[in-house]
């Protein structure tokens, strides 16, 4: 008997599940061929400034046709550069500069942990018992990855610091993100396209980061040369391509594009294996393995973080998205 055809809907939704499942595997590599380039002698703002740059470059189109942006939201603009884009990309890099990859990224998934705690003290807004749940498995989850019994487990601490600094610049994207969205649900002039967000963020982020990288003394041989990936060398032009062209725009088209297409919560667990493809690819290509309580920690850090994103306020208005929300909060943070 034959199976019926896929419906419209159906392939939609697994079109979005499928740009979801490519945007993680993207944006989850970011981390893996950044370091590489670290320990062949490039320092982490100058890691930030090729990624931000080169990204911006292949997004400028998108930000000369949204050119009235800047006019109508300049302050979202800045905030957003600033401190959604810059501030993660430069706190991450310096963290696996220090610390392994996998865990810098779990420390970062502290993010959503952290906004409810914005939105509960900051905003003095109440939340359900299930997102204090999820804070309080992952503030648990945390103290497994780092292990704090043996004094941070011989982790870096100042990496540990600029991991939970990622965390709380990703509070900033969220709250930010938000923010566009309310704009753009009380007024159809104000929509904001959130590509043309990513790509005035990226050059932005470029322009800031450009005076402190000081990219004419970049050592330009290193990305003609090889990188240590591993136990293997591979080149570094190809680790820096891979950054620009898949870990961001190619990340943050597919991830767009899928967010469109799927319910938040749907989005919200896609979103999540970000942080597991980082710590696969970190073990396997870079030999960072992590101890059994890490991996523990690790699973409670995505588990409690999942569901701190996805439990909302009692209030109707809240800082985590609604699958109505114009601009999701299930969308990446800039890695």
């Amino acid at each position: 008997m034959p199976r019926p055809a896929p419906t419209p809907a159906r392939s939609h939704r697994s079109l979005g599940l499928s740009l979801a499942l490519v945007s993680a595997f993207a944006f989850g590599g970011s981390g893996v061929a950044a370091k590489p380039l670290i320990e062949a002698g490039l320092s982490p703002l100058q890691v930030v400034w090729v990624r931000m740059a080169g990204s911006a470059a292949l997004l400028l189109p998108v930000v000369i046709r949204h050119r009235d942006l800047p006019r109508r939201r300049p302050w979202l603009l800045v905030g957003f550069g600033l401190l959604g884009v810059t501030l993660v990309q430069v706190s991450y890099f310096f963290a696996i500069a220090r610390i392994p990859v996998a865990i810098a990224m779990l420390l970062e998934y502290l993010g959503p942990t952290l906004l409810l705690g914005y939105v509960r003290f900051v905003q003095r807004r109440p939340v359900t018992r299930a997102a204090a749940l999820g804070a309080l498995t992952a503030t648990l989850g945390l103290a497994l990855v780092v292990e704090v019994w043996t004094g941070l487990g011989g982790l870096d601490p100042l990496g540990v610091v600029f991991g939970l600094c990622a965390a709380c610049s990703q509070v900033g994207y969220f709250v930010i993100s938000e923010k566009a969205g309310r704009a753009a649900s009380a007024s159809p002039a104000d929509h904001i396209d959130p590509i043309a967000l990513s790509g005035y963020g990226l050059l932005i982020g470029a322009l800031v980061v450009t005076p402190l990288a000081q990219p004419w003394t970049l050592p330009w041989h290193v990305l003609g040369g090889e990188a240590a990936m591993g136990s293997r060398q591979v080149p570094a032009i190809g680790l820096a391509l891979w950054m620009v062209l898949v870990s961001t725009v190619l990340a943050y088209l597919t991830g767009v594009a899928s967010v469109s297409r799927l319910s938040a919560p749907v989005a919200a667990v896609v979103a999540f294996l970000e942080a597991v493809v980082a710590t696969v690819l970190s073990w396997f290509l870079l030999g960072e393995h992590l101890a059994t309580p890490q991996l523990l920690g690790g699973a409670l850090v995505l588990i409690g973080a999942f569901v701190a994103q996805t439990s909302r306020p009692s209030e109707p208005s809240t800082v985590v998205a609604s699958s109505a929300d114009p601009t999701p909060l299930t969308e990446h943070a800039p890695r």
